[in-house]
């Protein structure tokens, strides 16, 4: 089944939410909720039989509503595939706004222009490619990176663009580089948000050199979910939106419950992903969600995610814990929002049967990972012999690059993805073959 939750629109463009609650709530839950139960009657009547197994797959917001699912009505499905979520509503449609401030207005001494993200991507992908053994064009784990943005600076003597000085930056843009890649932490170091992963694009974030403002995903849900004021203007943005964001969580649509336990305890499967150069969402804010089930259902139930803390995001160290029975989520280098290789990592291996990401053919599109279905290889094949196979939980998945992400022209590379929070590790040979990958416990 799939649904519109109740309005149609162009993408970020939220105004259908304006004084609309019972439409915020819609979307944030109920119009997803009360498909699958219709669905579900529809699905019997017409086959005369019990429906066996259910599963759910989408990504994003998507992503989000499939969580929403597990904390709601954990009954509904058996195993969910959830990517990218965009779980942490109040404080991801925030820092959407916040993170672009720091790049305005472009009149400011710090703006970066458009034309200078590519120079700064390539840099973080030269310094950082071969840190994991092997220069291969991807960066397998950009958060253990060593990364100098000083070789940017024009007056460097490091300075890979010294010459030319529409290629580097000046100090007040290192600044601004330096505070995209960083966690939003605001008055007294509460913490709000974690930072984009290095060689995450920041340009869909920080606006275009036509309209020097903030990605509308995160205006327009001010606008039309927070404050019900078209007029809102983001320049009037502060911390204060945010609190009022996590006062009022408009639909209830945080996906924050961290204990699920009602889920685990009835058989159901979570298998979530994210790319690691996601522009949109902040892979982080997956590990962080990882993290804090993690903790919930490791002790003593935790506070809501909704309110401010004053705290880094945190890191698991754990290599087998009390979620892996259920619960297994994957990192994908140099994929962007849902699929996709992102710039710059053009042979990134995105593809391994995820929703809301179709690989064309020479006459369409199509589903599974055409050449490999198998669990090894389609996510969604993963989690359904998880659920009603043998039980055994994916340890590796394995992405698939086909040549000009088209499935007719063949295999361009594959590369193996670990469960978090392991690491792939380089072993030695070709860095194209997945064998020459093995993953590595923290």
């Amino acid at each position: 089944m799939a649904t519109d939750t109740g309005h149609i629109s162009a993408v970020f463009n939220a105004s259908w939410a304006l004084n609309n609650p019972e439409g915020i709530t819609d979307w944030a839950y109920r119009a997803m909720h009360g498909s699958v139960v219709l669905s579900k009657q529809i699905i019997q009547s017409y086959y005369s039989a019990p429906i066996v197994h259910s599963y759910y797959s989408s990504c994003s917001t998507g992503g989000r509503q499939g969580l929403k699912e597990i904390q709601l009505y954990p009954a509904d499905f058996d195993g969910i595939l959830a990517g990218a979520p965009a779980w942490w509503t109040s404080h991801l449609q925030t820092w959407t706004v916040a993170v672009a401030l720091h790049d305005l207005p472009n009149s400011s001494p710090g703006h970066i222009p458009n034309t200078l993200f590519p120079t700064i991507l390539n840099e973080i992908l030269r310094q950082c490619d071969s840190q994991d053994g092997a220069t291969d064009g991807l960066i397998t784990d950009p958060y253990a990176s060593n990364f100098y943005p000083d070789t940017l600076l024009c007056t460097s003597p490091l300075s890979t663009s010294a010459a030319n000085e529409t290629s580097c930056l000046t100090p007040a843009q290192l600044d601004t580089l330096r505070t995209i890649y960083s966690d939003y932490i605001d008055t007294n170091q509460t913490f709000v948000f974690p930072h984009l992963a290095l060689g995450a694009d920041p340009t869909p974030l920080v606006g275009t050199d036509f309209t020097y403002a903030p990605n509308p995903a995160g205006t327009s849900w001010v606008q039309n979910f927070l404050v019900n004021d078209s007029n809102w203007n983001y320049t009037d943005f502060s911390l204060a939106t945010v609190q009022l964001a996590d006062q009022l969580n408009p639909g209830t649509a945080n996906a924050d419950d961290y204990d699920l336990s009602a889920f685990r305890d009835r058989g159901g499967k979570l298998l979530m992903y994210h790319g690691l150069a996601d522009p949109l969402i902040p892979t982080g804010s997956s590990m962080y969600f990882y993290d804090q089930v993690l903790r919930n259902m490791s002790s003593s139930p935790t506070t809501s995610s909704s309110s401010l803390r004053k705290r880094q995001s945190p890191t698991t160290t754990q290599t087998g814990n009390v979620l892996d029975p259920f619960y297994r989520l994957f990192l994908v280098p140099g994929m962007g929002h849902c699929g996709g290789s992102a710039s710059p990592f053009s042979s990134a291996p995105w593809w391994f049967g995820q929703g809301g990401a179709p690989v064309p053919t020479g006459t369409g599109y199509t589903h599974g990972v055409p050449g490999f279905e198998d669990r090894e290889h389609n996510a969604l094949l993963a989690l359904m012999e998880w659920v009603e196979g043998d039980g055994r939980a994916p340890e590796t998945l394995v992405a698939t690059k086909y040549v000009n992400d088209t499935v007719d022209s063949g295999v361009l590379r594959q590369g193996l993805l670990c469960k978090y929070p392991g690491r792939v590790r380089y072993r030695g040979g070709d860095p194209e073959v997945v064998g020459s990958w093995e993953c590595q416990g923290v």
